[in-house]
């Protein structure tokens, strides 16, 4: 890995953690709306933005989550999945909007990790939680589309890294 691509993954970590140290009561309950979440998107511009998405989960995880230990192995593990997943989608999803829709769904319906989590932690029940996380995760991956093409606009993700 080059010096800029781990530098802009360093930044994509960072500003990962600062949004979710920002809107931290809202992140780490059954109903998730963690708007950081929306930097999932940057995957469908280039596949190597997924270490710093990642590095972000985990470090943000680490550091503000209330159950560190679950969090950071269904967390970090729910993005990951998650991520690869849309690697792989993205043979077949053709657009960037198409390709942040289905990136959309597939954090949405992978949410069960997250439910599952939940679930094992605190007791809580599984179905209704994963509708409940499933539900923040789907508007905020759906709010970020916007967000993330009008920044892609100014900042051209595609170039940024190599």
């Amino acid at each position: 890995m080059n010096v800029r691509t781990l530098a802009v993954n360093g930044i994509i970590a960072a500003m990962y953690i600062a949004v979710t140290m920002f809107i931290q009561p809202f992140g780490f309950t059954n109903i998730q709306f963690r708007i950081a979440e929306m930097f999932n998107h940057l995957i469908i511009f280039n596949k190597k933005y997924l270490y710093g998405i990642v590095l972000g989960v985990f470090l943000a995880n680490l550091f503000f989550s209330p159950m560190v230990a679950y969090d950071l192995v269904f967390g970090v593990g729910q993005s990951l999945i998650s991520l690869l997943l849309m690697i792989f989608a993205m043979k077949f999803a053709k657009g960037t909007v198409a390709r942040m829709v289905t990136n959309t769904l597939i954090f949405t319906f992978t949410m069960f990790i997250i439910a599952f989590e939940l679930h094992l932690a605190l007791g809580f029940p599984f179905l209704l939680t994963w509708l409940t996380t499933a539900i923040g995760e789907f508007v905020v991956m759906l709010v970020g589309i916007p967000v993330m093409l009008a920044i892609h606009k100014r900042v051209n993700f595609t170039k940024l890294i190599d």
